[in-house]
């Protein structure tokens, strides 16, 4: 059965068509980030087109559990699309307060294609739980800490999956080409749509296993916001205020020894030295009668400048001396002839 849309309204095929170009244009956006307006609003365009479109394909029942995959016309495989698209546009939102209401919706649409795809005969996979929580109250063991052989198991599929995912990738850019322009045959019009199929189905299964390590996060969060605040350790038992004390054994041996620290000083540097010189201890300096330490340091200043300049007096006078006896050139006469 072919689709065809209501009157007066944009064709089934025309908002798939916009839906995935939209995505297409997202892919390949060179914006810095997610959250940039007009990366949001082609993200709200092509998730009300894919809306759209998915509404009118339950409305015409294009696909049914008691049919098989050879009673589906060619030009109808394109739509069993819509679920992954509107899965991987869902995720394109970056309102994190909505952000697990997000993941939990586009698993469902994941989730939804991917039931779809089993029912036809489409892919051979596992499909995943209905839900996030399925698979952990399912298994007695912590989730967290996944045995070998399923970590095993996950690498193997994980590489088989990246391999067919290349597959599938090389033979539609050599079949894109053709259908795009209309050259293509019924039968390949056929296989370059299931390809496709097969394409998203590893896409979804890789996005439902991220989705759900992500919804674990989220939780956790959730519950040590929610989770009282309380103290973190054993609780430790108040301690008595100490009193003040002496490092001594009683008030009598603190008057012999002191407090237990340095007395304070009870005279002036200059007093102790007074009392030295005194008592004739230390010797007074000798000094000039008359004359203060900055009239010796003037006197004794210009004593030096006197001998240097007699000094250099003495060393022009010689300079002068030996000029008149050695004449301009007098030491350069070498090779001279």
């Amino acid at each position: 059965m072919m689709a065809e849309a209501g009157a007066g309204g944009p064709r089934l095929a025309e908002l798939l068509a916009l839906g995935r170009r939209l995505w297409d244009e997202l892919e390949a956006s060179t914006e810095s980030s997610s959250g940039a307006p007009a990366v949001q609003d082609k993200v709200r365009q092509g998730l009300d087109a894919l809306q759209r479109a998915a509404a009118m394909v339950t409305q015409l029942e294009l696909f049914s559990e008691n049919e098989e995959l050879e009673e589906v016309a060619s030009a109808d495989l394109k739509f069993m699309l819509l679920p992954a698209l509107l899965g991987a546009l869902t995720l394109k939102q970056v309102d994190l307060s909505r952000r697990k209401e997000h993941l939990e919706s586009a698993r469902e649409h994941f989730l939804r294609f991917l039931k779809l795809c089993r029912n036809y005969g489409l892919g051979s996979f596992q499909l995943p739980p209905s839900s996030s929580g399925e698979e952990e109250a399912a298994s007695p063991r912590d989730p967290r800490q996944p045995t070998l052989v399923a970590m095993a198991m996950s690498r193997k599929a994980k590489i088989e999956r990246y391999k067919q995912k290349k597959e599938l990738e090389n033979k539609l850019a050599s079949m894109s080409s053709s259908v795009e322009s209309g050259t293509a045959d019924e039968d390949q019009i056929r296989e370059f749509y299931i390809l496709q199929i097969q394409k998203w189905i590893g896409t979804s299964l890789e996005e439902i296993e991220s989705i759900d390590q992500e919804l674990v996060i989220l939780k956790s969060r959730d519950a040590a916001k929610q989770a009282p605040a309380g103290p973190r350790g054993p609780s430790r038992q108040a301690r008595t205020p100490m009193k003040p004390f002496i490092l001594t054994r009683d008030a009598a041996q603190a008057r012999v020894f002191g407090a237990g620290y340095p007395g304070l000083p009870t005279m002036t540097v200059d007093d102790w030295y007074e009392q030295r010189r005194k008592q004739g201890i230390v010797s007074t300096p000798q000094r000039v009668p008359g004359a203060s330490d900055e009239e010796m340091q003037k006197q004794q200043q210009e004593t030096e400048e006197e001998k240097d300049d007699e000094e250099a007096l003495r060393k022009a006078r010689d300079w002068d001396d030996w000029k008149d006896t050695h004449p301009r050139g007098y030491g350069n006469r070498h090779n001279m002839g």
